[in-house]
């Protein structure tokens, strides 16, 4: 698979901006926010991207330019969201095992719409918040849901409505990290439903969290207008909030890195290069492939590419087939849109890259690149 941009544009862009380098097309990121706008057609949707996979500000302004929401885990995904320009009301926010300083950060900055993991984080929250907000319970049901850590069961409905001084109006349901089956959603739409029902508050459907993205495009891939005919057909009257995240940014991003090392065991190549697994997702969690990609036409070659680090697991790809490559050589890691730069590291004491944002191939800094003075930033001597 080609990348959409020229060898000599990657040269370009790492002469400048240094090498690895995360790059975002705009052009990309935009197409996929406005098809999964567009395939859910029930009227009373909000969409709100959920920035733990992504926060750079830029990029945020992105999905504020198009009518979404944030969708928040954490504090500083909230404090992201404000410096981008979104308004606490256009801000939800899902966690878990919230301390008394974070749910007194989030009230304090006029988070209002809040789901909750527990009862007793429930009742914290009650007895906290100085002004009414919006309470939904994050949903944990076995049997859709499957064996979480995450929510709270429908038999405790009634003891978290009788700890809260605030009506409980909305059911989230998470289905799970990276999930592609698009039936997963689809075949539970009934289930959810019907537990929400059970709250006699109920008036928002929270339904997700977990899209996938298929990072081997032969894989299955998630269907927005299937997902958005299932809801049309059995809502109505309840407001929908759907949190795309790496779904719709994972495949605006790539990296881009240089070739410092070839040598061949055999008829196997081995690529070394200019960054390491520190610069991409834990992919033991988020994903254990991304596409490898050079600009040579030729005849390719099983490779393995190999980070910069002495750790004998840092392989960014292995068995990929990639043609004979020189020093010197750019490569694309593609799909790093999501949980990249998010989940980056000085991971044996390298710092971070820069991120750039192409708008019509013209290229824009974003984030600056790090050099080895943030390795002692805060540390006393």
């Amino acid at each position: 698979m080609a990348i959409p941009f020229s060898d000599a544009l990657a040269d370009e862009l790492l002469e400048t901006y240094g090498s690895p380098l995360y790059v975002y097309q705009a052009e990309r990121l935009n197409s996929t926010i406005a098809e999964i706008t567009q395939a859910i057609s029930y009227p009373k949707t909000q969409f709100h991207f959920a920035s733990v996979t992504n926060g750079n500000i830029a990029l945020l302004k992105q999905f504020l330019k198009a009518g979404w929401g944030l969708h928040a885990n954490t504090p500083g995904d909230v404090y992201l969201g404000l410096h981008a320009g979104f308004e606490p009301h256009q801000i939800v926010y899902s966690g878990s095992h919230l301390s008394r300083e974070d749910f007194e950060q989030i009230l304090n900055w006029g988070v209002r719409r809040i789901n909750l993991d527990s009862v007793s984080q429930v009742q914290q929250c009650s007895e906290m918040a100085r002004f009414p907000i919006e309470l939904g319970l994050r949903l944990n049901l076995p049997e859709i849901t499957g064996e979480s850590r995450i929510g709270v069961h429908p038999s405790e409905f009634r003891d978290a409505i009788a700890v809260s001084k605030f009506p409980i109006t909305g059911l989230h349901f998470y289905r799970g990290t990276g999930t592609n089956a698009t039936q997963a959603f689809t075949q539970v739409v009934d289930t959810v439903i019907a537990t929400a029902k059970q709250l006699p508050d109920w008036s928002v459907l929270d339904f997700g969290g977990g899209f996938g993205y298929p990072y081997r495009k032969e894989g299955a891939r998630f269907d927005w207008q299937e997902f958005g005919a299932s809801l049309n057909q059995k809502l109505s009257g309840i407001d929908l909030i759907i949190e795309p995240g790496r779904a719709a940014i994972a495949e605006s991003g790539c990296l881009l890195a240089r070739v410092v090392s070839v040598k061949w065991q055999g008829e196997k190549q081995i690529v070394g290069v200019d960054t390491s697994i520190a610069n991409l997702a834990v992919l033991a969690v988020h994903g254990g492939y991304r596409e490898i990609v050079s600009w040579k036409d030729s005849e390719n070659y099983l490779s393995d590419v190999c980070g910069n680090t002495t750790y004998s697991r840092d392989y960014l790809g292995k068995g990929c087939q990639l043609p004979a490559l020189s020093v010197g050589d750019p490569i694309a890691i593609l799909d790093t849109g999501a949980y990249g730069y998010a989940m980056s590291s000085h991971f044996l004491h390298r710092f971070r890259p820069a991120e750039v944002l192409l708008e019509n191939q013209i290229p824009r800094l974003i984030r600056k690149r790090e050099d080895y003075a943030v390795l002692l930033e805060r540390q006393l001597t």
